[in-house]
């Protein structure tokens, strides 16, 4: 296993700091939300792309990939019943994939609860329908890449649409796509799920986990809480997982050298006493 950290946790921070400082600490990786670097992944010249991307593997570190893809700019909505904001948004997702790849990313995480949630008075099955057609739609430009672009089950707070793993495997299932597959978050699934090892062996099973967000209940990194992450490690390894394990807090107290630092050596340490 590999471990990543995700950028928006540096507020203010260069990219290319945040690779050199992750590289420091040990990370594997790092993980980009567009809206720090653009409102729109469109206004990044393929100059600064390549800067990007030249910058990372300098300091060694691999582009995991993106999440908080529909944050910026407003107004995408993946299932919306207008087929104009539906088709801008298969748009945007297509450019979010080219730009994943330009800077050498590989996986692209859908979480945005805010542009997929279905409104009062909406069809549920119309919902559903047209978040698979979104993604059947963006998902050419993701085979032609070749990055993966994962689905993210989020806790009915956030959202009413894909709450757990089996609903998101069922929508992967149905989509039918070699380049679509699933993320397991665990603050997400201690939220909406009986059991996070169980549920998280269910989308081991399912052959279709690509990618899993490390976070505690408290939104903050992995050992800053009472979330036991020994279990969750564990299930991942004795199942082979060989992808990132990412980490992505919402609480950013009390600085992010602090959170960075605690949550790779807390993680490192548990991996070591598994023998990964």
């Amino acid at each position: 296993m590999k471990i990543s950290i995700c950028n928006e946790l540096f507020q203010g921070w260069p990219i290319e700091k945040v690779f050199e400082y992750a590289a420091k600490l040990g990370y594997d990786g790092v993980e980009i939300a567009p809206f720090t670097l653009a409102d729109s992944v469109t206004e990044i010249s393929q100059k600064r792309r390549n800067a990007i991307r030249r910058a990372a593997e300098k300091n060694g570190i691999e582009i995991v990939g993106l999440h908080w893809l529909l944050l910026k700019p407003e107004g995408l909505y993946i299932n919306h019943p207008d087929e104009l904001i539906r088709i801008q948004t298969q748009e945007y997702i297509e450019a979010l994939i080219h730009f994943c790849a330009d800077i050498g990313g590989k996986v692209l995480v859908h979480g945005s609860p805010h542009q997929r949630t279905i409104q009062e008075g909406w069809d549920v099955k119309e919902s559903w329908d047209y978040a698979k057609e979104t993604f059947k739609v963006s998902l050419k430009a993701a085979r032609q890449r070749n990055v993966i672009y994962c689905i993210e089950p989020l806790a009915p707070p956030l959202t009413n649409f894909i709450n757990t793993v089996e609903e998101a495997v069922r929508f992967v299932k149905e989509v039918r796509h070699p380049n679509l597959k699933m993320v397991f978050d665990c603050r997400n699934a201690y939220e909406s799920e009986k059991s996070l090892t169980e549920s998280l062996l269910r989308a081991l099973d399912s052959g279709y986990l690509r990618h899993v967000h490390m976070n505690d209940k408290n939104g903050m990194g992995p050992g800053f809480g009472e979330m036991r992450f020994a279990p969750i490690l564990k299930t991942l390894a004795k199942n082979g997982y060989k992808g990132y394990i990412s980490i992505e807090v919402f609480n950013f107290e009390p600085d992010p050298q602090t959170i960075a630092g605690r949550s790779i050596g807390y993680l490192k340490g548990i991996l070591e006493g598994l023998g990964e």
